[in-house]
């Protein structure tokens, strides 16, 4: 069997030259594993190129977002008469910002429609001026793989609206909902702690009341007129269609989403997913493999690919395959200025967001944190067999994913795997 191997290998000596190689097969010692050189120093495989050329580009049109909308009928299908009616444009929108009837918190100036000091949309742009704020985030459900798109966010920080309200005491929890048909049963909260809103982790923007998707106004599918963005947080705490705020003396969650099973409090999780590769292979012709990492909280150090061959046996007692051959991908570089996509108006990253360098559009860091980056790698040609694809994360911790967070409730942490045959 390793005569045979060698003589498989030699035959395709232009990938060994650029791989240092670790190969087995099952019945000798496993699949291959190929430590990737750096890909900074030389070309790529034309084959590679062609995948990567394809790759979707790093922030998504706001049209094409995927919609997990709430809400029967979803708010942004009413007519443009409905939503003018029920205060969803922006020359009727207005948002109440009040202490919790049942944990009250002491505040000298709530923001009421009864009193008519409810804020509208053009005091939120007048605080903008001064106040707004830009930064890059990838909305992700807590529940659903596939990020629902990347964009630039811009909005008021809430604390600004907060202090308009001359708060006292007994504030522990904030709580927030949207429009949702008038029915109490429809009526989708999110909370967050006071502290998150008055201070800001190290290296997270704050949470801000949001006008603005990638520099032009929200539009109704995205939760137009205003919604809530919270950074470091899953869709379900993004709450659409603002029209409620309470500032609570509670001491727990009374978010919605608790209600189904789910951990509230997670942050976006750090994980890899393909985008593209052969599903039928000849044996004679190395494989192209493209995905994206979402970059989560943790940070994200490297992307690894690890092929296996059906069949192979493997330490039942190993569930998260610490101690498969896994291969470093490549994480592709940023964008240049004008290639984000997106479209952003003029083509370019709005000035002042954040993590961004105002003269050249470049990120600060790269890959950065709560968005997504793209990978690449070019495996050589395998025996023909039936074959595991899988990717995973190491975090900028050194945490393997699904690690440190294993629990699905917790983040997309599943290995993905997919199937490729090679035949000769």
């Amino acid at each position: 069997m390793a005569d045979s191997l060698d003589h498989f290998l030699a035959e395709h000596s232009r990938l060994s030259r650029r791989y240092f190689l670790r190969y087995g097969v099952a019945g000798a010692a496993g699949l291959a594993a190929l430590n990737q050189l750096s890909a900074e120093d030389q070309s790529r495989d034309p084959a590679l190129q062609k995948a990567i050329d394809k790759l979707e580009t790093n922030l998504t049109v706001p049209k094409v977002f995927r919609d997990v909308s709430r809400g029967n009928p979803k708010p942004h299908s009413l007519s443009e008469e409905k939503r003018k009616e029920v205060g969803l444009t922006r020359d009727t929108w207005s948002l109440e910002v009040i202490s919790d009837p049942e944990n009250k918190a002491r505040l000298g100036n709530p923001l009421t429609k009864e009193k008519g000091t409810a804020l509208n949309f053009e005091a939120l742009l007048k605080l903008g001026e001064k106040h707004a704020i830009r930064f890059s985030k990838v909305m992700t459900c807590l529940n659903i793989r596939t990020p629902l798109g990347t964009g630039i966010w811009e909005g008021v920080p809430l604390r600004e609206i907060l202090w308009l309200t001359k708060p006292r005491d007994n504030i522990r929890r904030v709580f927030y909902n949207g429009y949702h048909n008038d029915d109490p049963k429809q009526i989708f909260k999110s909370s967050l702690p006071i502290d998150r809103v008055l201070e800001d982790p190290d290296g997270l923007p704050p949470v801000i009341l949001c006008y603005k998707l990638n520099g032009e106004w929200l539009t109704p599918e995205r939760g137009a007129p205003v919604r809530m963005v919270i950074p470091e947080s899953y869709g379900f705490k993004n709450i659409k269609w603002l029209t409620h705020i309470y500032f609570s003396n509670l001491f727990h969650a009374n978010d919605t989403y608790a209600n189904g099973n789910n951990d509230i409090d997670s942050t976006l999780k750090t994980y890899a997913s393909t985008l593209s590769f052969p599903k039928q292979v000849k044996s004679n012709q190395p494989i192209p493999i493209t995905g994206y990492a979402q970059a989560g909280t943790a940070g994200l150090a490297k992307v690894q690919v690890w092929i296996q061959k059906n069949g192979e046996k493997f330490s039942r007692d190993d569930r998260y395959f610490t101690t498969a051959p896994w291969v470093d991908a490549e994480i592709l570089s940023a964008p240049t200025a004008h290639q984000w996509g997106g479209d952003l108006p003029d083509n370019k990253i709005p000035i002042g967001t954040i993590g961004f360098d105002n003269k050249t559009g470049k990120p600060n860091t790269w890959p950065m944190p709560l968005m997504k980056a793209h990978w690449a790698i070019l495996m050589p040609a395998l025996p023909a067999g039936k074959y595991t694809l899988r990717c995973r994360t190491i975090d900028a911790n050194g945490k393997a994913q699904p690690m440190p967070r294993p629990f699905r409730k917790s983040g997309h942490v599943a290995i993905e795997q997919k199937d490729i045959v090679v035949t000769t």
